[in-house]
């Protein structure tokens, strides 16, 4: 699919994407326009306060975003996802181009103009509003314009937490090696930053103090709208956000991968079929986040693993039975938690340890010791998460007396299949109901010592929203056991191999 075609047949996501985007950056921006101005022009009055101030927003800028999302979540709370923090870390990033322009601009007005100010007999109020602040309004334009440029960069990455905007597709197409979907996202982001970068750039000329069409009139009307733009914004946010939280709405999530993408949607399509209640998915949570978001009441339920819960979670050692390790993540959930476990959906996604199809053929490869005789001469890589958990990458080595002649190369989960298949690794730990080992013509090479632990999928909810609205217990339930290894392994490749939309995809599933 060419990428303007991807545009007309996934329009309405595309603008409301855009829309999303736009609207963390002028929030941010704005509000760092609101504090920063000021906090400049403080510092031309009290310079003792300068060094200090600009050094603290020169070691936000620093922080690499990720990091700084990942600081904020635990902050946050029950805010931890979603716009709140997204907006709050680009006002950071914001705030040094904004104070440091204001402050530089004032600063560079010349003093002769100060002294006939005041041999007029204005107050430093009346040289502030009347003469400096005219004569920096270039510059501190300028710190605004370097600002948004950099929060349209920036808040792609803010996808990751729930915040939506572009960067939703920049991470669904490097999760699915599809170039279409990353330059879905960074096209119309270049644009809107470009867009940004032209528009301010004219306001900055209009404003300099040699330019002809800088009437007094003409700089109060455009700096006019620029305010009652922000405002308006600032005021459909909190309009949108109070309309999100009303009614009777089930908030379904999902983690930041296709097959997650896809159970949430059975879900959503699952609850609004048998029963009378609205579903919104918060969709592309990373890490652990749905589970704390589902604990601090932010999301109502999610399709977690029990492998996954039982070690990641909850800090068991890994065990093999299914039934012994359903029956302890519920209890604990029930007990710790107050989240309960409905019935299994039927497919086991547990780690698979891949190679390359020719590979397996001529070396023939069936089973992880197969594999293992070969360590030596093998180039390895591993999601962080396979390299980080119980479960994981020190005791599946340890298993199979895996030494390998090189430690194994940590990356995104997403990556390490292209890797393998581009022959830049050799081995890798990926998902067994992934779409992308067939796309990509790997081999999954069979767990013949049983090390890894059972990962059934089911949907896990908050007690009290399964109090509040009964039916949703059996609609979700009437799912269970209807999707075998295979099919959700079909699903996937649906969407990742064959490109077609989520909702639909499961659309057609119900339907049969």
């Amino acid at each position: 699919m060419s990428l303007f075609d991807f545009f007309i047949r996934n329009r309405s996501e595309v603008l409301q994407l855009t829309f999303e985007h736009l609207l963390l950056v002028l929030v941010a921006t704005g509000a760092a326009a609101v504090v920063g101005i000021p906090v400049g022009i403080m510092l031309t009055r009290r310079a003792s306060l300068a060094k200090p101030v600009l050094a603290v927003a020169n070691v936000l800028q620093t922080i690499p975003s990720l990091a700084l999302f990942g600081f904020l979540i635990p902050i946050l709370g029950s805010y931890g996802i979603g716009r709140v923090p997204a907006i709050i870390a680009l006002f950071l990033y914001s705030l040094l181009p904004i104070i440091r322009n204001t402050f530089t601009g004032i600063n560079g007005v010349d003093p002769a103009v100060r002294e006939a100010a005041r041999g007029m007999g204005m107050t430093d109020w009346q040289m502030l509003t009347q003469v400096e602040l005219p004569l920096a309004m270039n510059v501190i334009v300028a710190g605004v314009r370097v600002a948004t440029v950099i929060s349209v960069g920036t808040a792609t990455i803010a996808a990751a937490i729930g915040a939506g905007g572009l960067g939703t597709y920049i991470f669904r197409g490097l999760r699915t090696v599809d170039r279409t979907l990353i330059l879905a996202g960074a096209v119309p982001a270049a644009i809107m930053a470009l867009g940004a970068d032209f528009a301010l750039g004219s306001l900055e000329r209009l404003l300099s103090p040699g330019s002809t069409s800088a009437s007094q009139t003409r700089r109060k009307w455009v700096l006019g709208t620029f305010a009652i733009v922000i405002a308006v914004t600032l005021v459909c946010f909190s309009v949108i956000g109070s309309l999100s939280k009303g009614g009777d709405r089930v908030v379904v999530g999902s983690k930041d991968f296709t097959e997650s993408r896809i159970m949430s949607e059975l879900i959503s399509q699952t609850i609004e079929a048998k029963t009378d209640l609205k579903v919104k998915q918060a969709t592309e949570l990373s890490g652990d986040l749905c589970h704390r978001e589902l604990v601090a009441g932010q999301i109502d339920m999610y399709v977690e693993y029990t492998g996954t819960a039982f070690t990641a979670i909850l800090k068991h050692e890994p065990i093999s039975d299914p039934r012994k390790v359903y029956d302890q993540v519920s209890q604990d959930y029930e007990s710790r938690f107050n989240l309960q476990w409905l019935a299994p959906l039927g497919f086991n996604n547990t780690f698979a340890i891949l190679v390359r199809g020719e590979q397996a053929r001529r070396l023939q490869l069936k089973t992880i010791s197969d594999a293992a005789r070969y360590a030596p001469q093998l180039r390895a890589g591993f999601g962080q998460d396979f390299m980080s958990r119980q479960d994981g990458y020190p005791g599946f080595a340890r298993t199979y007396g895996l030494k390998f002649a090189e430690p194994p190369r940590e990356m995104d989960l997403s990556l390490s299949y292209q890797a393998l298949a581009n022959g830049q690794v050799d081995l890798i730990a990926g998902n067994s109901t992934d779409g992308l080992i067939d796309k990509l013509g790997l081999y999954q090479l069979e767990d013949d010592r049983h090390y890894f632990p059972p990962y059934e999928a089911a949907a896990v909810a908050r007690r009290e929203t399964l109090d509040r609205y009964p039916r949703l217990r059996d609609a979700i339930n009437g799912l269970a056991g209807t999707i075998t290894n295979d099919q959700m392994r079909k699903l996937n490749y649906a969407v990742d191999g064959e490109k077609r939309d989520v909702r639909e995809v499961v659309r057609e599933f119900l339907s049969q």
